[in-house]
C-alpha cells in the first residue's frame, strides 16, 4: 500500500501526464495494474522513493535505498494498432535517451529488457498487461547500485552531479511522447538498430533450463530474439536469460 504523496505541491510534470509520487509502496507495477483495472487513464504514472516488494524479470528482487534511484511505472492504454510489446521498447529507448541527455551516457539496450553500461546493469524493465492496457515498470540506478551493477551518478559531471531520479523521469516522459509519435515500422527499426545484443555472441538459458550459444541476428515481429546456433540452426527465443559473450 502506498504511503501518501511526497511534496506533491512542489512537483511539476509535463502536460498530459498524471503522475503520483509516493514515499513508499510495495510495488509501483502492482499499484498501477490495480488502478488500470479500476479505470486509470492513459499516461498515468506512479513513482516511488522506495519499494518494499519490487520485482524484476523472472521474479528477481529489485531493491534500492529510499530516494536513491528511479522506481516508476507507466500506464499505456494503446490503440489496437500498436502491439503491447512496443511500449516496453519505448520505455527502454526513452530511458536510454534521457540518460544521455542528462548524464552524458547512453546505456546499451540488452534483449529483452535491460540497460547496461559496459557489461554492468544500470536499469531493468518489467511489463504487466491486461486486455486493453500495459503497465511498464522500470528501475534505473541513479544514485546507488548493488555490487556488480552501474549507476548514472558515476557518469555525471559538473552541475549534473546534483540530478536525481525525478529529473530523469521528467526527461523520460518527454522522450516517451517523442517515441510514441513514430510509426510501428519506425519504432521497430529504431529499437532493433539500438539493440546491443544484435550481432553479439550470446549464451541463452531458455525457460525449460536448456542452455544454448550462438549469434543474435535480429528480432521477429513478436520481439522474439533470433539466434543462429553454432550448428547453423536458427531459433526464436521468447523468454530466456541472455548473457553477452566476449568476442
Amino acid at each position: 500500500m502506498a504511503v501518501p504523496d511526497a511534496n506533491p505541491s512542489t512537483e511539476h510534470w509535463p502536460t498530459g501526464w498524471h503522475v503520483r509520487h509516493v514515499q513508499e509502496t510495495g510495488s509501483t507495477n502492482a499499484d498501477l495494474v490495480e488502478l488500470a483495472r479500476a479505470g486509470a487513464v492513459h499516461h498515468s504514472v506512479i513513482v516511488a522513493d522506495h519499494q518494499t516488494a519490487g520485482r524484476g524479470r523472472l521474479d528477481r528482487k529489485w531493491e534500492a535505498p529510499p530516494g536513491a534511484n528511479l522506481l516508476v511505472s507507466i500506464l499505456f492504454k494503446p490503440s489496437l494498432f500498436r502491439p503491447l510489446h512496443h511500449f516496453t521498447h519505448i520505455v527502454g529507448l526513452a530511458a536510454r535517451n534521457a540518460s544521455n541527455n542528462l548524464f552524458g551516457v547512453r546505456p546499451d539496450l540488452k534483449w529483452p529488457n535491460d540497460l547496461l553500461i559496459g557489461d554492468r546493469k544500470v536499469a531493468g524493465i518489467l511489463a504487466q498487461g491486461g486486455t486493453d492496457f500495459v503497465v511498464v515498470g522500470i528501475g534505473v540506478n541513479v544514485g546507488w547500485a548493488p555490487d556488480g551493477a552501474a549507476r548514472l551518478g558515476d557518469q555525471a559531471r559538473g552541475s549534473n552531479i546534483e540530478l536525481g531520479p525525478l529529473d530523469l523521469l521528467r526527461e523520460m516522459l518527454a522522450e516517451v511522447e517523442r517515441l510514441e509519435s513514430l510509426s510501428n515500422i519506425e519504432l521497430r527499426a529504431l529499437y532493433e538498430s539500438q539493440l546491443a545484443t544484435i550481432g553479439r555472441r550470446v549464451r541463452v538459458e531458455l525457460a525449460n533450463g536448456v542452455i544454448v550459444e550462438g549469434t543474435a541476428i535480429g528480432i521477429d515481429d513478436e520481439a522474439r530474439l533470433t539466434v543462429r546456433l553454432e550448428s547453423g540452426e536458427t531459433i526464436s527465443v521468447d523468454v530466456g536469460d541472455v548473457i553477452h559473450l566476449r568476442a
